[in-house]
């Protein structure tokens, strides 16, 4: 069984850091890409941040050059290092594994159970 656990949420001032983690676990064979999705009270869950299995990155505009993902050495771990945080980055932040390929052959997408960042202004 897969599950994705993240860790590394919390409330922080107005330009702020934080590292949030995630790691995959299970019988993996392999995973295409992760990423960070966010969603705040009353929206739609957004991509933040992603990165392929070939260190490919993609960012969401409102983060580029205040936000990095890069992943571990076992390409199942993700981390998104946090920095100049706003208050409008204030979410409940969602790890995903993208394209997540079983030792028995399945493959799909899977997420964590969230965690919430909170910017105070």
């Amino acid at each position: 069984q897969v599950q994705l656990v993240e860790s590394g949420g919390g409330s922080v001032q107005f330009g702020g850091s934080l590292r949030l983690s995630c790691t995959a676990s299970g019988n993996i064979f392999s995973i295409y890409a992760m990423g960070w999705y966010r969603q705040a009270p009353g929206n739609q869950r957004e991509l933040v941040a992603s990165i392929t299995y070939q260190d490919k990155t993609n960012y969401t505009e409102s983060v580029k050059g205040r936000f990095t993902i890069t992943r571990g050495n076992a390409k199942n771990t993700v981390y998104l290092q946090m920095s100049s945080l706003k208050p409008e980055d204030t979410a409940v932040y969602y790890c995903n594994a993208d394209g997540l390929t079983t030792v028995g052959g399945d493959s799909r997408d899977y997420w964590g159970q969230g965690t919430q960042v909170t910017v105070s202004s």
